[in-house]
């Protein structure tokens, strides 16, 4: 792991409006107040859209050092997505581990920031499609997720991810649960954003339940969006019903 905790503070200024975006969403409240710790080296946030999850994986991102746009580590992009109020507040407890990427140059740091609706396009300006075993605008969308997967996952550093299982069948999410697993394994750390009851079942994850409540620990059990799942495959008429005249 390279990070124990992500905290931060707001002065006590005008300047910021503790009841306006991002600082009222109640688990950017409950950053303030304490931080969030992780106790594991692949992490979970789950929560409706709204929640607030989101926008705490890019702001984990750019306080890393990645960049908004998305991907690797060490590239900046022309883009026109300004750095979020959140992440330039932000900051980190570093573990011995992570202490030189953390607080080194941005250039030292290893890892990448994966939002599924620039992923491809991150990947493109960054190598023109070199440096992966498949040209990315060549395959599938979902073909080049999994490129991204095998080959820019796989050194030690910070993995920010922000629903990657949005492009994704059955089968290749059961893949990235195997490359997930052996980042964490080989040291590296991940932060993933998802609304995947597939991919929260890694054994030994830790699951951060994000929603009016602010952030709490939950079992993959008691997820909503498990539960959720469970009822609709058993009996599909219970849901659609109240959806489809």
């Amino acid at each position: 792991m390279l990070i124990d905790r992500a905290y931060a503070h707001l002065p006590d200024s005008s300047e910021y409006d503790r009841a306006a975006w991002p600082w009222s969403v109640p688990c950017v409240r409950q950053l303030l107040d304490g931080g969030l710790r992780f106790t594991a080296p692949i992490t979970f946030l789950v929560g409706e859209n709204g929640s607030g999850k989101s926008t705490l994986v890019e702001a984990l991102a750019e306080a890393y050092g990645l960049d908004s746009y998305g991907g690797s580590a060490g590239y900046r992009y022309a883009s026109s997505r300004q750095p979020s109020p959140l992440g330039t507040r932000l900051r980190f407890d570093a573990t011995a581990a992570g202490r030189r990427m953390v607080r080194g140059p941005r250039t030292s740091r290893k890892g990448f920031f994966l939002r599924a609706e620039t992923a491809l396009d991150a990947l493109r300006s960054e190598a023109a499609g070199k440096g992966l075993s498949v040209r990315v605008d060549q395959v599938s969308h979902g073909e080049g997720f999994l490129a991204t997967f095998r080959d820019k996952f796989h050194q030690r550093g910070l993995y920010v991810l922000d629903e990657p299982e949005a492009a994704l069948s059955f089968a290749s999410c059961l893949q990235l649960v195997g490359v997930l697993y052996e980042l964490g394994r080989m040291g590296a750390q991940v932060i993933c954003a998802t609304h995947s009851p597939l991919l929260t079942a890694m054994p030994g994850a830790e699951i951060v339940e994000v929603g009016e409540h602010g952030m709490r620990s939950a079992e993959w059990q008691d997820l909503a969006i498990v539960d959720h799942w469970r009822r609709y495959l058993a009996d599909p008429n219970a849901y659609l019903r109240h959806v489809i005249d």
